[in-house]
């Protein structure tokens, strides 16, 4: 079965870029800079030389139990989102993740926990059922969101 994934729109966090750690406090937000840290954006890995911004952000918008927000990485500067069919990225194939998968009205209807070298598997479990209507991918270690997951 064919799936797409796609990280976040660069766009609701642009007015951050390049603010002072003072201004980014104001918005609740810290710059880190480093190798490795996942941008939820391009859905890849940062270099030691590039800054990222931690942001809580609501990425369960739907009014059901499962409304979330969680802490998140936005490299500063980011691009153009992540948005390929049958492609994982190395920043998630690289973790353990797990999947949610929630129906058309926000509810979640099923989830697990799998190595992102074997993503294809349960991609593919959760959206053979019909009820699915879109997955979340969260890095499973510190239960952040990682990108959005649908049919292809």
């Amino acid at each position: 079965m064919s799936f797409r994934i796609t990280g976040l729109s660069a766009q609701p966090f642009q007015h951050l870029f390049g603010l002072s750690d003072a201004a980014l406090a104001d918005h609740g937000a810290l710059r880190h800079r480093g190798a490795g840290l996942p941008d939820r954006v391009e859905l890849r890995d940062t270099t030691e030389d590039e800054s990222v911004l931690l942001i809580n952000h609501e990425h369960q918008p739907a009014d059901t139990p499962y409304r979330s927000r969680h802490a998140i990485y936005v490299r500063e500067k980011a691009g153009e989102a992540f948005d390929a069919i049958d492609t994982v990225p190395d920043a998630l194939r690289s973790r353990l993740l797990s999947l949610r998968a929630f129906d058309a009205a926000g509810l979640m209807i099923d989830a697990d926990i799998v190595d992102g070298a074997a993503i294809e598997g349960l991609i593919e479990r959760l959206l053979a059922r019909p009820e699915v209507d879109y997955i979340h991918a969260h890095y499973a270690r510190r239960g952040c969101y990682a990108a959005l997951i649908r049919r292809g």
